[in-house]
């Protein structure tokens, strides 16, 4: 089969290549899964230079979710037949036209969904949803400041921070993502590169400032400007490169908490609130208060995969960018 190999640290996205290796063979507990989309993050940027949390041993197949049609089960897993469409992830493994993850990392995909909106759900969705209501405990009515707000963890943040009654505030770094953010709810537009970002923030709260600043990118310490009194900062992510060094002193005088969400964390450290998570996504998506967003044009070919995310790295997508695999293999 076709996949992405990782054999060495790389500069970035262009050095990869597209390989032939083995189909993978799914152990007891484990689904084989024919891969139809791959969902692209900004981390496998950074896990092809040896740069990311996570150093899987060489080599590696690149890509962390994926959807697909289960082509082989165990004969006791009762959750799961072949021919049955599934999403899921994994650390590696998703840049293949097949792949072979435990099936407790697995769902159904919703009747509503298609594959390539099933495909970049996984990560974004729970992330978002622990991290607002987990961590931030986002009530109705609170200001929620989401950063990165045309992003993959972005928009789900702001799906459901209006899911849940708050008065959103996108923050994206270009006007030209303001629609597709109201699009998906949000109240109000800024752009964070505006020098005067964080009193618009000031001016549209009415003086208060955020209740809750959501955060992939690396703005903690402008957003304690305009943070509201007993204000929660969720650190998700540095996407601008650098983590921050916080005035604590400044966090004190505001009576501000400051906490960070990692979702992939949960399953080693409270495996008991994933499935609390997935059921409350699953509610909200029945309900028609938060859909995938899918970044247009879809690349196709696992070819493409740099392209994808050379394209994620210099922030020219919105929503979550998805590769749809050419169907090239046959087992």
């Amino acid at each position: 089969m076709h996949a992405i190999v990782v054999k060495s640290w790389l500069k970035g996205p262009g050095d990869m290549e597209v390989t032939d290796i083995p189909v993978p063979v799914a152990k007891d507990g484990e689904l084989l899964v024919k891969v139809d989309s791959a969902g692209v993050n900004f981390f496998d940027v950074l896990m092809i230079a040896g740069k990311y949390q996570i150093k899987p041993q060489f080599p590696f197949t690149l890509g962390a979710e994926f959807s697909g049609t289960v082509v082989k089960a165990s004969p006791s897993d009762t959750r799961f037949a072949v021919g049955d469409r599934v999403f899921g992830s994994n650390v590696t493994g998703a840049y293949a036209e097949y792949i072979a993850v435990p099936s407790i990392q697995c769902f159904p995909i919703p009747s509503a969904l298609s594959f390539e909106q099933a495909a970049g759900i996984y990560i974004t969705y729970p992330t978002s949803y622990a991290g607002l209501v987990l961590r931030a405990k986002v009530q109705q009515d609170d200001w929620v400041l989401v950063h990165a707000a045309a992003g993959g963890v972005g928009i789900a943040a702001v799906q459901i921070a209006k899911a849940l009654g708050a008065r959103v505030i996108a923050a994206t770094g270009s006007k030209d993502k303001f629609d597709i953010c109201r699009q998906q709810g949000a109240d109000h537009c800024i752009n964070y590169h505006d020098s005067d970002w964080a009193e618009q923030v000031l001016k549209l709260t009415g003086g208060k400032g955020a209740d809750v600043v959501y955060d992939p990118v690396g703005k903690v310490e402008e957003s304690l400007k305009c943070v509201a009194w007993n204000g929660r900062i969720v650190v998700v992510g540095f996407a601008a490169g650098a983590i921050e060094k916080v005035a604590t002193n400044r966090i004190l005088l505001k009576n501000i908490a400051v906490t960070g969400v990692y979702w992939g964390a949960y399953a080693l450290n409270e495996p008991e609130r994933i499935p609390e998570v997935w059921d409350a996504l699953f509610k909200l998506a029945e309900d028609g208060l938060i859909r995938p967003v899918v970044f247009q044009p879809i690349f196709h070919g696992l070819d493409q995969v740099k392209d994808a995310l050379k394209a994620i790295a210099q922030r020219d997508t919105y929503g979550k960018a998805v590769v749809k695999l050419s169907d090239r293999s046959k087992l």
